[in-house]
């Protein structure tokens, strides 16, 4: 009798650990998305899209998309209302430039603080980096995608194309996102990051 009722503890362990799927990705980055999308109370998904939720497309992880840049901090600058998919007008400035070399190309992605995040504990540092590039509506989302930065202690920054993640309008047309200015746009192919959303 004690030989069945183990035999069955070890059925139902092993059927409960088959319903569990493990976590995807290749990163840490890439393993926190596909779990922060998982969580329904973070998830930024419709429910329908959740319950068939496997794990985000991303591009190979190619160390060529990570690059150092030059930062040259632009501290004359007057805060402005950046456009986002709905009415509301969140306060930026730009905060520095990036330049940098990308596929034999010399490149410049403008940096922004966001005015109000600033005020938020952990967030005092934070720097939004948004650009757009030739891969937009093909393998990549067409409003572009983002990358989250910390001010630099000097005058380099590195920036990791591994790391670009699509604004939460991706998938879910109830939020807000930023539009990624025009002087953001990066004349290559960033083959790198999160790739575009097929929704369900």
């Amino acid at each position: 009798m004690k030989h069945l009722t183990l035999i069955l503890l070890l059925v139902i362990t092993m059927s409960c650990a088959q319903g569990k799927r493990p976590i995807q990705g290749k990163t840490e980055f890439q393993r926190d998305m596909n779990a922060q999308f998982k969580d329904a109370t973070e998830s930024p998904l419709t429910e329908k899209d959740r319950k068939h939720f496997i794990g985000l497309d991303f591009f190979e992880i190619d160390s060529s998309y990570v690059v150092k840049a030059n930062f040259k901090r632009t501290p004359n600058e007057k805060p402005f209302k950046m456009k986002t998919t709905t009415n509301r007008l969140p306060e930026y400035v730009k905060y520095g430039e990036l330049n940098f070399t990308l596929k034999g190309k010399n490149l410049k992605l403008n940096i922004y603080q966001n005015q109000d995040l600033i005020n938020k504990e952990g967030y005092e540092d934070y720097l939004f980096l948004p650009f757009l590039d030739e891969t937009n509506g093909e393998e990549s989302y067409g409003g572009g995608r983002y990358i989250d930065a910390r001010i630099p202690e000097g005058d380099t920054m590195v920036i990791n194309f591994n790391e670009a993640y699509n604004p939460y309008c991706a998938y879910n047309a109830k939020y807000s996102c930023p539009v990624v200015p025009r002087e953001n746009y990066l004349r290559v192919r960033i083959e790198a990051g999160v790739k575009i959303f097929k929704k369900g």
